[in-house]
């Protein structure tokens, strides 16, 4: 009841704008303790449990012949489902009084569990409304995180029953991106892996965003780009949300899927983890 009432507090409408965050480094200490094999029996850590992945909303993203767009992932999670929870703000960009992007798109809680979440928060929607809670998010440049997120049933006070899907609607604030930029990389693999058949390529196009204020590098959210000899290197910690791609003033950055089966098979391995239905 008292994580309910935190959340509550965090997420109300009349929230003093001279409350910040309560821990600001909580996510940068849990994040560290995923490099530490006794803190990966923890549920939090366990692989078994959580299973998150971007979908890329990149307009321009190159496709294998008749694949579907990877937002049809999401489409099809909230056809399927049992019910559909939006929540009314965002507690990160709350918590962390984001500037770039709006509070009151929150996360979209799917399955029988999502009815357990605080009443006072959030309020169910049918599948047309879901799907508009969606385009809105991608619109505001918001990039969706969805699958099972063992640490979501502790934030929203819900018992573990495997009947809770989640989609996170991310951007810079967002905890679960402050926890990934300290994860080991094969942990990220485990737990948040990128969809099957993505790609990122640099190509002669970047100029390591010489003369701006802010690189790709600056913006990446969990830390997975490096700038080698004044160009954009993609190292092995991209998980795949596509948005170097957006940032690039060049044009430099290009996004693809190569598998046309990618869609079935991150589809199948979330539904290992939750029965939403």
């Amino acid at each position: 009841m008292a994580r309910k009432r935190l959340i509550e507090k965090v997420l109300r409408k009349d929230r003093s704008e001279d409350e910040g965050p309560r821990n600001p480094l909580l996510p940068d200490i849990l994040g560290t303790l995923a490099h530490l094999p006794p803190a990966w029996m923890h549920p939090w850590f366990r692989s078994d449990l959580t299973d998150m992945r971007w979908l890329p909303i990149n307009e321009d993203i190159e496709l294998p012949a008749g694949a579907p767009a990877p937002l049809d992932l999401l489409d099809r999670f909230i056809e399927e489902t049992s019910h559909r929870v939006i929540l009314e703000a965002c507690g990160c960009r709350t918590a962390r009084r984001c500037e770039r992007h709006p509070h009151d798109i929150g996360c979209l809680l799917m399955g029988d569990s999502a009815l357990e979440s605080p009443p006072s928060i959030r309020r169910e929607v049918g599948v047309s409304e879901a799907r508009e809670h969606v385009a809105r998010a991608v619109e505001a440049g918001l990039v969706p995180q969805v699958g099972k997120a063992r640490v979501d049933n502790y934030i929203f006070g819900i018992k573990e029953t495997r009947h809770l899907l989640t989609t996170c609607f991310c951007c810079d604030c967002c905890c679960i991106t402050q926890y990934e930029r300290h994860f080991p990389v094969h942990k990220l693999d485990e737990m948040f892996p990128s969809l099957d058949g993505f790609h990122l390529e640099v190509g002669p196009g970047c100029n390591g965003c010489r003369g701006r204020e802010e690189s790709c590098a600056d913006r990446c959210y969990i830390s997975a780009i490096e700038m080698r000899g004044g160009r954009a290197v993609i190292t092995d910690r991209c998980r795949g949300c596509g948005r170097c791609a957006v940032f690039c003033p060049n044009g430099a950055v290009k996004v693809s899927i190569d598998d046309p089966a990618f869609l079935e098979e991150s589809y199948s391995r979330i539904r290992a983890h939750v029965k939403h239905d």
